[in-house]
């Protein structure tokens, strides 16, 4: 048994395809599919489901997974221990990210930069996607760091995170909408949106999850009419008159400047939270520690003050 054929049957159950595994691995797809079948030979089982559209793990190949990714863990932390001892850096980072984290307020696009110039043998995966997908990407070891939106205030099982972003979340909608009507004090009662088209993030996202709870609890059901992972496109969308937006709180130029008017969500009053999160157990490597840190610089940084009440 030998190193590669474990990395190669990582990138393959990860990838769910041969050529795209052989591509992330920079190898002849005809290698990594020798190297795997004499891998299964020597253990007398078949790891992988190849009958499919989608290459799959076997029972036997679920069981194996784990002691692969250790294994690989294993050499890797020997590798950085003895690279840290000489100044050098190596390794590999996956970084998760929600719509609109790399937005201009937070330049992860820098950060990134910033990282690789002073870190050049670290290799960078980045993806976006839905808080929810995201962290059980983390569970399953396919990514190491992600910014994800918060439901609750306890971390999920099986992951630590570090809180960066905690505010209110607002009502938007354009000038003069109804809605406004009912503010009291300058803040919205939550039922005021009962029987509103509402314009809100995708299912699976930390601020969707924080609305939809929040409306079971005061008794109706969110009619969202729109949804879109960009929140500056449902910003547009509320202030074209469509219905309205329910986004993280909004600088008052800002607000003015998309057309919209705004008010703090309030009985019960709404949270927008975003943590930095990676796996519970076991220690990040060095290069996660590193980009960890820089990242938690620069989104805390920019982030509104968490003890500014709504």
């Amino acid at each position: 048994m030998e190193l590669r054929q474990l990395r190669y049957l990582v990138a393959v159950a990860e990838e769910a395809n041969f050529t795209r595994a052989a591509a992330r691995l920079h190898v002849a797809q005809p290698g990594v599919s020798a190297q795997i079948r004499q891998l299964e030979r020597e253990l007398g089982q078949p790891l992988l489901d190849r009958s499919g559209r989608r290459v799959t793990l076997t029972e036997t190949g679920e069981a194996v997974l784990p002691h692969a990714r250790a294994a690989l863990a294993a050499v890797d932390g020997v590798r950085q221990t003895a690279d840290e001892f000489a100044g050098l850096l190596r390794g590999r980072v996956r970084l998760g990210l929600i719509s609109g984290a790399a937005g201009h307020a937070f330049d992860v696009v820098s950060v990134l930069a910033g990282f690789h110039e002073r870190h050049p043998c670290v290799e960078i995966a980045l993806t976006e996607d839905t808080s929810e997908r995201m962290l059980g990407a983390l569970r399953r070891g396919e990514l190491d760091i992600a910014a994800v939106g918060l439901t609750d205030e306890a971390p999920p099982p099986g992951v630590s995170f570090r809180l960066v972003v905690d505010e209110p979340l607002v009502a938007a909608a354009a000038p003069g909408d109804p809605v406004f009507d009912r503010a009291v004090g300058g803040a919205l009662p939550l039922t005021a949106l009962e029987g509103r088209r509402l314009i809100g993030l995708p299912r699976g996202t930390g601020l969707r999850a924080v609305l939809e709870r929040a409306c079971t609890r005061a008794g109706f059901r969110p009619d969202i009419a729109f949804e879109a992972a960009s929140p500056g496109l449902v910003t547009q969308l509320a202030a074209r008159g469509l219905g309205v937006a329910v986004v993280p709180a909004l600088p008052d130029a800002v607000a003015a400047e998309a057309g919209l008017w705004t008010r703090e969500l309030a009985e019960p009053p709404l949270r927008g939270r975003v943590a930095l999160a990676w796996r519970a157990d076991g220690s990040p490597g060095p290069a996660v520690r590193i980009l960890l840190e820089r990242l938690h610089t620069a989104l805390t940084r920019v982030a509104p003050d968490p003890s500014r009440s709504p």
